[in-house]
């Protein structure tokens, strides 16, 4: 694993602080889950934008939510 240092100001170094407190067992645990979904948001946006740049194929009926549905459950659970 590589290792990052970073360097906060006073204030953001104490809100990390409590948030660790009782939840993460460290700030590098807290500042990795950031990472996580920060990663995720981003490639969530990625997925919005090329399927909207998609052409649309079939009707939009219940049955195509019904199947948007189950991707992004899919999606969820990867």
């Amino acid at each position: 694993m590589a290792t990052m240092n970073i360097s906060l100001p006073d204030d953001l170094k104490a809100y990390v602080d409590r948030r660790v407190a009782g939840r993460y067992s460290t700030s590098s645990e807290f500042v990795r889950e950031l990472i996580r979904k920060d990663h995720d948001l981003h490639r969530l946006r990625e997925l919005i934008l090329e399927g909207a740049a998609s052409p649309l194929e079939g009707p939009i009926d219940e049955a195509f939510f019904n199947g948007l549905h189950g991707l992004a459950a899919r999606h969820a659970r990867k």
